[in-house]
């Protein structure tokens, strides 16, 4: 897995934050490439798939819907074959 930092890529922190139950994710990747971002809980566990699937090079928003959730503090992370970041996310109802 590739470092944070790489050339190209990065994993913005959502808005709002904290949201109920909408929140905006943002990311650029410098490549077409494989992209999945995933929302973890404070255990570690996966909780949910935010986004899945090849991305053109570029920046990309999704919209992520926690109506289902929990509030509570969770992190999200984006990885692709050449970078990975985990940035924070906080729900509250």
């Amino acid at each position: 897995v590739g470092v944070e930092g790489a050339k190209g890529y990065a994993l913005y922190q959502n808005y709002p934050n904290p949201f109920n139950p909408e929140t905006k994710i943002s990311f650029e990747v410098g490549e077409a490439t494989d992209v999945e971002i995933e929302l973890i809980d404070v255990q570690g566990r996966r909780v949910a798939s935010i986004a899945e699937g090849r991305y053109e090079s570029g920046s990309h928003e999704v919209l992520f819907n926690a109506s289902e959730l929990s509030s509570g503090i969770y992190f999200y992370r984006l990885r692709t074959a050449a970078f990975e970041q985990i940035r924070k996310l906080a729900v509250i109802k």
